[in-house]
């Protein structure tokens, strides 16, 4: 009973109409930034190729346990360690980071134009975006 009324309150709180609109242009707009600035820094492609798909293995931790999994997956999905990553890199003059942390900051962007959100820790579809997979009749009804 707990987790269906933590899931209702959760897939209450995500984001909707104009709001969700506006987030998942800010996914967008950091999408294409990164992408400008990495190919800026002369990086090879292939090593962004590669690297993408990198921080899903956070998705790894959902094994454990929804909880564990929303965690890592969370750790790994917001901005702030590749941010700092990469003022790191310009701080101390290490420019051979900066295209892991624009690799890293383009994949979050893109996560979330497509939807894909911080999860909460009632399982992967329960995101602040809001739920992923199958609407159900309420949650088509606010969007």
């Amino acid at each position: 009973m707990a987790t269906q009324t933590n899931a209702l309150i959760q897939t209450s709180a995500a984001a909707t109409g104009s709001v969700l609109t506006l987030l998942r242009l800010e996914g967008l707009a950091v999408a294409a930034v990164t992408a400008v600035l990495y190919a800026r820094t002369g990086a090879s492609w292939w090593l962004f190729a590669a690297l993408w798909l990198t921080p899903d293995l956070s998705m790894l931790g959902y094994l454990y346990r929804p909880c564990w999994g929303a965690r890592c997956y969370n750790a790994v999905h917001a901005y702030v360690v590749p941010g700092v990553l990469a003022l790191s890199g310009l701080v101390l003059h290490v420019n051979a980071v900066l295209p892991f942390a624009l690799i890293w900051a383009n994949h979050i962007g893109v996560d979330r134009m497509l939807g894909y959100g911080l999860k909460y820790s009632d399982g992967f579809g329960f995101t602040h975006l809001g739920r992923l997979g199958k609407r159900n009749a309420t949650s088509s009804a606010r969007g």
